[in-house]
């Protein structure tokens, strides 16, 4: 059960993340723990999930069960919005769910902008778990340019890492610019657009993976990888994870990054992070 062949990326905070993970948004309940057990056998050894995709447990068990030692895994799991005044409370909550004494990265899910303030109290909490050494990093997720200036202003503290919803018809440059300028790693979560458009199908995409003998998948996520970012495209099929980690013995040129460049659309499929108010 060897570890795949997949490119790790220093945070700032020194902690190394691979570039390539499984995230379990949405996974059906009772499908998780055989999703991961499989990533983790294929040789996935970065695993993403969330305290509100109510499948912490199965992660866990799925962990316990691979027998790899912890060291060589990453988990990443995440502070849900009615929990922001209690984080210390819930991050107890997820180790206790993932059957672990500590994850390498623990993230705000959302900035909640309709109660200013919250997300910053949320982020001094995660600060108290990094520095308690239960958590190797933290950071955010679907932050904003403003969000992310004000837990710096505040706290002096720059997030490790903003997962936010990227793809080619969303590629999110003033934000990615600014996370680069911080030294803040992106994450994109629906690095394919979800399956909700036809980018699989644009003659941009299927180019590059046919110039290479890959699929149009596979192109897009190589388009990620080269532009330094850390992805997530979900399946709950084996062949897919494999196919997915297929990525890193290939480069797409520079003329087949810019066509893909060129697809910018400026098209959100999950929610506004500026409105999104779930509790």
């Amino acid at each position: 059960m060897n570890a795949l062949p997949i490119p790790n990326i220093t945070l700032n905070t020194g902690t190394e993340i691979p570039q390539l993970g499984l995230g379990v948004f949405l996974v059906e309940p009772g499908e998780t723990e055989r999703l991961v057990s499989e990533a983790l056998e294929a040789g996935y050894r970065h695993i993403d999930t969330a305290m509100i995709y109510r499948n912490e447990a199965e992660v866990g068990r799925a962990i316990a069960a691979s027998g790899i030692p912890r060291e060589e895994l990453f988990i990443t799991t995440k502070l849900w919005n009615t929990d922001q005044d209690r984080p210390a409370e819930a991050f107890q909550r997820s180790l206790d769910l993932l059957g672990l004494d500590r994850v390498d990265l623990y993230l705000i899910h959302w900035p909640l902008p309709m109660f200013a303030g919250s997300a910053l109290g949320a982020w001094r909490g995660l600060l108290d778990i990094a520095e308690s050494g239960r958590s190797s990093a933290v950071g955010v997720s679907n932050f904003e340019i403003e969000h992310l200036r004000q837990l710096i202003d505040e706290t002096g503290v720059v997030p490790a890492v903003d997962q936010v919803e990227l793809h080619p018809l969303h590629q999110r440059r003033e934000l990615s610019a600014f996370c680069a300028e911080q030294g803040i790693a992106v994450e994109a979560w629906g690095p394919l657009a979800q399956g909700k458009t036809n980018l699989l199908e644009l003659p941009a995409v299927v180019a590059a993976a046919e110039a290479h003998g890959k699929s149009p998948a596979q192109a897009v996520l190589r388009w990620h990888v080269q532009q330094g970012r850390i992805v997530f495209p979900k399946t709950s099929r084996r062949e897919r994870l494999l196919e997915n980690a297929s990525i890193f013995d290939f480069e797409l040129s520079g003329d087949e990054m810019a066509a893909i460049d060129a697809l910018e659309a400026g098209t959100n499929f999950g929610p506004d992070p500026r409105s999104y108010d779930v509790r």
